[in-house]
């Protein structure tokens, strides 16, 4: 491992726990608020129902229509229009996520039968583990979780001594 190498993973991971944690808190309940809602049944029957490659179709839909929210936002944010780009990031990427996650949830199995998606799936998931596994990796994860208690305690604290509840109303 060259001496680069770690500052660029421990970036990487540490880019990666910023965005999860931002867009993961969120992300997540909402995705299991919509696997929950019978309101969705039909939809899920639908997705369900679908052979194997119109299913890759309709997985591959939210991310091709908002995977160009990110330079989007970029541009907004460049030419002054910083709250903008902020609010049609979090939007597009929370949005994506629970799409893409709910799809992939629905139909994990179909979809690996399809060999391309099975092979790509595979290496993300050894990249992904390989990561994992890194030194610079566990840092970050450590000081996460650390931000995570630090930022709950806080609140935990303000909750309690009744500044948070006083400000609320």
């Amino acid at each position: 491992m060259t001496r680069l190498s770690k500052p660029l993973i421990f970036l990487v991971a540490a880019i990666y726990f910023a965005v999860d944690a931002v867009f993961m808190t969120v992300a997540k309940p909402l995705a299991d608020w919509v696997a929950n809602h019978r309101v969705f049944d039909a939809l899920r029957s639908w997705i369900v129902s679908l052979r194997p490659y119109p299913t890759l179709a309709l997985f591959m839909i939210p991310l091709v229509v908002l995977e160009p929210v990110k330079p989007g936002a970029a541009y907004l944010a460049a030419t002054g229009h910083v709250k903008l780009a902020l609010l049609i990031l979090a939007v597009g990427e929370l949005l994506k996520l629970v799409l893409v996650e709910r799809i992939f949830a629905i139909s994990r199995d179909k979809l690996m039968l399809i060999p391309a998606f099975g092979w790509a799936y595979l290496k993300y998931c050894e990249i992904t583990n390989w990561l994992k596994a890194t030194e610079a990796w566990q840092t970050a994860r450590r000081w996460s979780k650390l931000a995570q208690y630090t930022v709950r305690g806080y609140a935990m604290h303000l909750k309690t001594s009744g500044r948070f509840s006083a400000q609320a109303r």
